[in-house]
């Protein structure tokens, strides 16, 4: 997976591997020439003008190496950060497409490790590894060359044989590194998904006085994530160390039996100190050699990590059966013995149900809690697969339907009614297309798609005279605009609550929507719903927050504004439901009661006995 990315930034790595080339071969001069000098001065023949020269020609290819330095890191450092940025684009691009089976069985602090420390450990494996790994074969193979044939080969060889000891320690070095950086992030994420359950949660630990449970919960954690960071870090303390020591044994071996070779007259001074500078200059290759296996041991274990989201596949995708000129829906809706489970081989949450619901319509379904109400809510908007047939919207079988249609199609407010960390004005209007996204042909006469934009006919009119359209991002300001965002609010009964905020509709709203309550929450969720216009709405109980006289304003504002649109509301209190044109009753996953509120009245089944159980409730509260 990883070498389509490289293969993109193939001449950036070709260039910075060509110019780090050009370094290690110009840093070969230095000792040369320091060696002439020595050997010059010892002999008494080099002049200060010579010596002058010599020294220029070390300054001069210092600069050049300088300079290459710097090219080096732009191309191959500035290819491993184009790669990272890639890489987290199209794993968070990936992860959106992913079903929500997925997520039900991955935690979200394993999903943040891999966006944080794993992209960082590819980065450093594909930068820094790299040119380590690079430089030290190419400077190793240079220096060697040189040191054989500019000095003296059986020294070179002595000298060697200790570097060979680097060699293969390093591959076993390599594999130990990779478990344990697996483990270290395997820690990471769990203590990552400690923190963020814990504090998306608070509210709940504060109530049930949990705070010390949870503190002794992380601590676990956190020693945990300790223990495998200092397992990599022993590794570490153990092999560097020996390196060092190798590396000195090398050395030792020169400065012995070069020497000795310097007595007996077969090097010269000169190539001796050339000689001990190029065992010096060998270092650092040898020490690269350990932090490249390191780097890439952890960028592997990551690689590893990350290949496996890339492999998950969507469930939930457009069929090869999908019709594209399906553009736009009614909301006639077809439930045909529906049945469904969430994993092969458990019971099924539905079973055999069937209703049906004609355009303009309003159902509400009912059921004791585990009876399917909400599962039936999700496969409307398709975040699982059902059988063929089983769900027909306009005639049309739900998997021949884009799923972009069926979704623009649709507007839906479910349980946990989540806000984003952004303004209420933005929360509302989240729904709403923004121009910016929209091609440009969407605008011309006679294109389908122009039918979405029609309410927005005179204010389109109003920006392309003012010359506006040609920087579509000032067109955004034509939806999700504050008076529309604000009628969306009054029909949710909203608004007077926002006006009553300092910053009223700039109001930030904390994360999940934990800084308003949660009927507040509730008509947020219901306005950005609104604000759609969708011609199929679905509340998942929706109004269980809010009292009964916001409750019936809302859904007198319903009525009235969604005059020939479908609308499905689940809902636990008949007073929600009792005026919709159709009411379904769940029990246990199956149809048990269908019909008007006063013909399940009635009827004198569950319906029935819910109902007499809330007016109950509802004379003992005015009582009280």
């Amino acid at each position: 997976m990883i070498l389509k990315y490289i293969k993109k930034y193939k001449v950036s790595y070709l260039l910075g591997m060509l110019v780090l080339l050009l370094v290690d071969y110009w840093g070969l001069f230095i000792p040369e020439y320091t060696g002439n000098i020595t050997d010059e001065l010892t002999v008494g023949s080099m002049s200060f003008e010579g010596i002058l020269a010599e020294v220029g020609k070390i300054l001069l290819v210092g600069a050049g190496m300088a300079l290459g330095r710097f090219g080096w890191r732009y191309f191959i450092f500035g290819a491993a950060r184009k790669i990272e940025h890639e890489l987290r684009d199209d794993m968070f691009g990936h992860l959106s497409k992913l079903s929500m089976r997925y997520y039900n069985e991955n935690k979200t602090g394993d999903l943040m490790a891999h966006f944080t420390s794993d992209l960082g450990a590819i980065r450093m494996s594909l930068g820094p590894a790299v040119i380590s790994t690079f430089d030290a074969i190419v400077m190793t193979i240079m220096v060697i060359f040189k040191m054989i044939f500019h000095v003296n080969l059986t020294l070179t060889l002595l000298a060697c044989i200790p570097m060979l000891v680097i060699l293969f320690g390093g591959i076993k070095y390599g594999k130990a590194a990779e478990r344990r950086f697996s483990a270290k992030q395997k820690a990471f994420s769990d203590m990552t998904d400690q923190v963020q359950e814990s504090i998306s949660g608070v509210r709940v630990i504060k109530a049930f006085v949990q705070e010390r449970e949870e503190q002794e919960a992380f601590a676990k954690a956190n020693q945990n994530n300790k223990e495998k960071n200092l397992a990599v870090v022993r590794l570490n303390a153990v092999v560097m160390p020996l390196l060092d020591v190798i590396i000195g044994i090398s050395s030792v071996i020169a400065l012995l039996y070069g020497g000795y070779l310097v007595v007996e007259g077969e090097i010269t001074p000169g190539r001796f100190v050339a000689f001990c500078q190029y065992v010096g200059m060998l270092v650092w290759p040898m020490i690269a050699v350990g932090d490249s296996i390191n780097s890439f041991s952890q960028g592997l274990a990551s690689m590893k990590r990350v290949e496996k989201i890339f492999k998950e596949e969507p469930e939930i995708v457009d069929e090869i059966t999908a019709d594209s000129s399906i553009e736009t829906l009614r909301g006639e809706i077809d439930i045909r013995n529906l049945t469904f489970a969430y994993k092969e081989g458990l019971e099924p949450v539905l079973k055999d149900v069937s209703v049906r619901i004609k355009k303009g319509e309003t159902l509400a379904v009912i059921g004791r809690t585990g009876s399917g109400k909400t599962t039936l809510a999700n496969l409307l908007v398709r975040m699982y697969n059902t059988g063929e047939g089983m769900i027909t919207i306009d005639g049309h079988e739900m998997k021949r339907i884009p799923l972009h249609t069926l979704r623009e199609s649709i507007a839906y407010v479910p349980q946990d009614n989540f806000l984003f960390s952004d303004t209420l004005q933005s929360n509302i209007a989240f729904g709403v297309r923004k121009l910016s996204d929209v091609p440009e042909d969407v605008f011309e006469e006679g294109n389908a798609s122009a039918k979405i934009f029609m309410s927005q006919k005179e204010r389109l009119e109003e920006y392309m005279e003012q010359d506006f359209f040609r920087t579509k991002n000032r067109l955004d300001e034509a939806y999700g605009d504050l008076e529309q965002v604000q009628v969306a609010a009054k029909d949710a009964c909203i608004h007077d609550n926002i006006m009553d905020f300092p910053k009223q509709y700039s109001t930030m709203v904390g994360e999940r929507g934990v800084t308003i309550s949660g009927g507040q929450k509730q008509r947020s969720s219901i306005a950005r719903a609104l604000m759609k216009d969708a011609p199929v709405l679905i509340l998942d109980d929706s109004l269980s927050a809010v009292d009964t006289d916001t409750e019936e304003k809302i859904l007198a504002n319903l009525k009235e504004n969604r005059v020939g649109k479908t609308t499905i509301i689940i809902a636990h209190r008949i007073s929600t439901i009792q005026n919709a044109d159709h009411i379904l009753v769940l029990e246990n996953g199956r149809r048990a009661e269908y019909g008007t509120h006063d013909e399940l009245v009635a009827l004198g089944g569950i319906y029935a006995e819910l109902y007499e159980k809330q007016q109950l409730e509802k004379q003992l509260e005015t009582t009280v």
